[in-house]
């Protein structure tokens, strides 16, 4: 309760809320990354740096090795880590056009431009992943170099790295609790026991925090777990 009173207390002086669209939301999550340049790639590990709003990515930093696209690969990208498909295709706009017919949907860009549900990620990593599931499959990382996150292109299936396990369990919780969104059984599984199994770092509960000093609003399934 302590960490929900103390997160309140800091909301009751933001003047006003971010109006939520993704092309904002990034320019939001370039300020605090840049604030905390000791921050790494959410799938790799990889050290960055913005110039403007760029953001370049030191392969060697973590070992990286270029699977096919290198200007991808050399660039962050903002990674939806439940894909707009998942979301998108929940409401009538994109039943009836996909993505481009969502862009002047209130309830789509709110969704769209939702800072906990964005990750900085290697452009590459982030194309490869697509709108694939997340799941384990493999023991063996060789797909770019000594990076522990890995794609089964004919399953359809993306494995993140350990580390980031709970990260994306709780923002996938988060994701379908705020938008009513449903999740598919073997999703809601595994995204309930990667909760459990992975605690928040230091950072997932800063970031927590500095997002919601912005957009206006906490994800629960990190605050309440969190020691503020």
């Amino acid at each position: 309760m302590k960490q929900f009173i103390i997160l309140a207390f800091l909301l009751s002086f933001i003047p006003g809320v971010l109006a939520q669209n993704f092309n904002q939301a990034k320019t939001q999550l370039v300020k605090i990354y840049t604030n905390n340049p000791e921050q790494k790639e959410f799938y790799c590990d990889c050290d960055f740096k913005f110039i403007g709003k760029k953001g370049a990515v030191d392969l060697a930093s973590c070992g990286y090795q270029v699977r096919k696209n290198q200007n991808r690969a050399e660039r962050i990208e903002w990674e939806h880590v439940m894909p707009a498909e998942n979301f998108g295709r929940q409401l009538q706009c994109w039943q009836k056009g996909g993505r481009k017919n969502c862009k002047k949907d209130a309830t789509f860009n709110l969704m769209e431009g939702d800072m906990h549900n964005l990750q900085p990620a290697i452009g590459e990593v982030n194309g490869d992943r697509s709108n694939y599931n997340y799941s384990l499959f493999t023991k063996n990382f060789t797909q770019y170099g000594q990076c522990k996150s890995a794609v089964a292109f004919k399953a359809r299936q993306f494995q993140p790295r350990d580390e980031i396990r709970g990260t994306i369990a709780r923002t996938y919780l988060y994701m379908s609790d705020k938008y009513k969104l449903n999740l598919s059984r073997q999703n809601e599984q595994l995204m309930n026991a990667w909760n459990k199994m992975y605690e928040p770092s230091e950072w997932e509960c800063k970031r927590n925090l500095l997002i919601a000093k912005i957009q206006g609003n906490d994800n629960t399934f990190i605050t309440e777990q969190c020691k503020y």
